[in-house]
């Protein structure tokens, strides 16, 4: 029997032994503090993605750091200055978290909910047209 995204997600985690493991389960509780309806998926080759009307964001750990990745990020108003990686295109934005660093919930949430909202008004959008 299949597992679901959920189930799979579950298992990437715990298969990180150190900080990267830790900090994608932060992540993902604070994802789903965020926005309580936020879906689970699996997209480009098992990477973990959460959606809201949309791709939201993403996750993927790496040797050095976890990258959060907002898939419509750049126009998302960032008052706390989360971003700090893919900063130059017109369409993602990422937070790189390395060891040790802090996360800063609340505006993390936040962010979140501002992406949430925009997928929200682009699909209304969409289906007046």
């Amino acid at each position: 029997m299949p597992s679901s995204p959920s189930q799979i997600i579950d298992k990437q985690i715990a298969a990180l032994k150190d900080w990267r493991g830790e900090t994608l389960a932060k992540l993902r509780r604070i994802i789903h503090e965020a926005d309580p309806d936020i879906l689970e998926e699996l997209k480009w080759k098992g990477t973990p993605v959460f959606s809201h009307d949309g791709v939201v964001c993403l996750f993927k750990p790496f040797k050095d750091k976890v990258k959060l990745t907002f898939y419509e990020g750049a126009p998302l108003p960032d008052p706390e200055k989360l971003f700090n990686s893919m900063l130059e295109g017109n369409k993602w934005r990422a937070i790189d978290f390395f060891e040790g660093d802090e996360i800063k919930e609340h505006a993390l949430k936040e962010l979140i909910r501002k992406a949430v909202a925009q997928n929200v008004r682009a699909k209304s959008t969409k289906t007046k047209n």
